[in-house]
């Protein structure tokens, strides 16, 4: 079995990618680093307390969150996200940093759970199987609508993808900008903004995540994808969401798959 120190400082992701000696049991968020199946294999789940001091004070990843985590990566696999590199990500991003202290009993639940502005953040299995949609490639530039905490972000960061966030409400665009950098993620761009806008500056994507439920699919989303792009969008009134993946095939055509029924706060339009 891998040896471990008793504590480590947490390094930020830009900084763990430029060595090639560190240990992939401490502190790592790599999933290239540490995949899930080593983890299982040489049980190094539960590994030493990590800790990292932030602007706002210490994000701690204890033996135990790392054993909740675990469970809650296994439970995920039985559920049928089957993409490796998602669990990867899954296990090695902590979710309790992104919730309140209080809450983090509740991070590895798989439900949804409420943060601030009357916003959630969304469910693991649906984090995941998006995600998994998605089918994100190295290099992918991605336009996530809806940061909400920034976990999601982060996640799809971590599969290297070029991540560009918009978040309309400034209160969580601030806390989550400010949590990513503290954590060491400054490469994900952040915007504040309206989602139905998108970033046209930025376009064309090669994937864009939606994390809140639109009526039916913004038109000027659809144009700022990559020409074989992929969309994964929920869309529907509260009662009667569908989850959609969207492929543009052409300059001027879509293909449309319904994946499943899913609930998502809605979509609004504007900022505040």
């Amino acid at each position: 079995p891998l040896a471990v120190r008793e504590t480590a400082m947490y390094r930020g992701p830009s900084e763990q990618r430029a060595s090639d000696h560190s240990d992939p049991a401490i502190g790592g968020v790599t999933p290239r680093k540490t995949s899930f199946e080593k983890v299982e294999r040489e049980g190094i789940a539960c590994g030493e307390s990590c800790i990292f001091a932030g602007m706002e004070g210490q994000f701690q990843d204890t033996y135990r969150q790392k054993g909740m985590r675990k469970r809650l990566v296994k439970e995920l696999r039985k559920k049928g996200i089957q993409d490796e590199r998602v669990l990867d990500a899954i296990w090695n991003l902590p979710r309790h940093y992104f919730l309140d202290i209080a809450f983090d009993e509740w991070a590895y639940k798989d439900q949804a759970f409420r943060i601030d502005c009357e916003q959630t953040i969304s469910q693991p299995f649906t984090v995941a199987k998006q995600t998994e949609w998605l089918e994100i490639e190295e290099g992918d530039k991605v336009l996530e609508v809806g940061t909400g905490s920034g976990y999601q972000a982060c996640i799809l960061h971590l599969l290297g993808a070029e991540v560009h966030s918009i978040e309309r409400i400034e209160q969580l665009y601030k806390q989550s900008k400010k949590r990513l950098e503290t954590l060491g993620y400054e490469e994900i761009n952040i915007y504040h903004g309206d989602g139905y806008e998108g970033l046209p500056n930025e376009a064309p994507f090669d994937k864009i995540i939606i994390t809140a439920a639109p009526p039916e699919v913004p038109s000027t989303l659809l144009q700022q994808l990559k020409v074989e792009g992929i969309m994964i969008v929920p869309v529907g009134a509260n009662s009667d969401q569908k989850m959609y993946k969207i492929t543009r095939t052409g300059p001027k055509n879509y293909r449309r798959e319904v994946l499943g029924a899913y609930r998502f706060v809605p979509m609004k339009k504007g900022t505040n």
